[in-house]
């Protein structure tokens, strides 16, 4: 895991760790990607890194707080990373979480190049400020494709064998604006009004949901194939940077198959690709935020996947109002992942948007009242069962 940058660095290393719907208020503006046709173990062995990537001051960009941390958890390598920039961007500040899978190499890449592809896109921030949408889609496309295709090449001329690829979830966050740049299944999620809004959708070649669908459209017209939820049997996210198979090597990954045994000559002569079947598209989002707008959460699958957006959303709060330290909270809800028994890399990013009083803001009187209701009515439930065991014994 590569460490925060040199501004302020806190590494602390530990064993044994336990370790969308939208309201109405918000305006999202989403791309539909055109890019893709420019594209030709054990707890006690866990040993978890907190790494806090954060100014000496937290009120660089006013109002903005910061809490990140990422631990390996129970996996035997760590690779996830995560990196914060307040203000770096014209009163902007960049944000990202990469997920790497089949080795560090491509997120060791993209932790530093995404980042400065992105600033030459957005010509140093300047297109962030400005309010066309279409320009800023078509800069975030171009610095992500840009950013892979110097990742492949730099892959290939070191790593004959790497097979790594990463996963990345970029935020841009101003006064009143939220951009999101995304590829893979780490995920974005909003808190407005103490309510969670999911802002991205996971890119996976399986599920029956809209994105998963599409995903598995382009894969079969690239000339690819599912199974078992993964593409070619192999990988289970369909976006990503790196993944060299899976395009520039798309060829040799069907003869490696064939001689492993995983598929037949006689199979792989039928197979015709025509398009990259792994691709670094990202869907780009544009938020707006207002004053019911609290902070957000941007965090690898091994927090979604074991625990739901509405869940953090409300561990979170309630973490704010107890002591409203939004780096213990981050810390916190990291370890809420661990003994839930999470099996992948957790890497999180909070960003408190400075909007709230968390001193005054009160309990959720709706939580208590339908958490009431449900235990009523359990304690129903187990009665009328009760009292109908009774009357059949008779």
């Amino acid at each position: 895991m590569a460490l925060s940058s040199p501004q302020t660095q806190r590494f602390i290393l530990t064993n044994n760790l336990h370790s969308p719907s939208t309201s109405k208020n918000t305006h999202r503006t989403s791309s539909s990607n055109n890019c893709f046709t420019t594209i030709t173990s054990r707890r006690s062995r866990c040993c978890s890194a907190i790494a806090i990537d954060a100014p000496s001051s937290l009120t660089e960009v006013p109002g903005i707080r910061w809490g990140s941390i990422a631990l390996q958890g129970m996996r035997e390598e760590m690779e996830d990373d995560i990196i914060v920039r307040p203000d770096s961007l014209h009163g902007f500040s960049f944000a990202a979480v990469f997920d790497g899978h089949g080795g560090v190499s491509s997120v060791q890449f993209l932790r530093d190049e995404l980042y400065k592809e992105c600033l030459e896109a957005l010509q140093g921030g300047l297109l962030l400020v400005e309010k066309d949408f279409k320009a800023i889609k078509e800069a975030l496309e171009e610095a992500f494709v840009k950013a892979d295709t110097r990742l492949l090449k730099w892959l290939e001329m070191n790593r004959e064998e790497d097979e790594s690829g990463a996963t990345a979830t970029a935020v841009f966050i101003g006064d009143d604006k939220l951009l999101v740049s995304h590829i893979g299944d780490s995920s974005v999620v909003l808190c407005r009004s103490g309510k969670a809004e999911m802002l991205t959708s996971p890119h996976r070649p399986y599920g029956n949901n809209k994105a998963s669908l599409q995903e598995i459209k382009r894969i079969r017209e690239a000339g690819g194939w599912i199974s078992n939820g993964r593409i070619c049997g192999d990988i289970a996210v369909s976006r990503a940077f790196g993944d060299m198979r899976f395009k520039t090597k798309k060829n040799e990954m069907l003869q490696k198959g064939a001689q492993e045994g995983r598929w037949t000559e006689k199979f792989i002569s039928r197979v015709r690709f025509n398009n990259d079947l792994v691709v670094a598209c990202p869907d780009i989002y544009q938020v707006t935020l207002g004053s019911d707008t609290e902070f957000l959460v941007l965090a690898s699958d091994g927090l979604w996947d074991y625990i739901s957006s509405s869940d953090a959303v409300s561990f979170v709060r309630d973490q704010l109002r107890k002591h409203g330290n939004i780096q213990q909270a981050c810390e916190a809800l990291a370890q809420a992942a661990l003994d839930r028994r999470t099996q992948d890399n957790v890497s999180i990013i909070i960003a408190d948007l400075g909007r709230t009083d968390w001193q005054n803001v009160p309990l959720q009187q709706q939580n208590v009242t339908f958490e009431l209701v449900q235990a009523l009515a359990t304690i129903g439930i187990v009665s009328i069962g009760i009292w109908f065991s009774s009357q059949l014994s008779l």
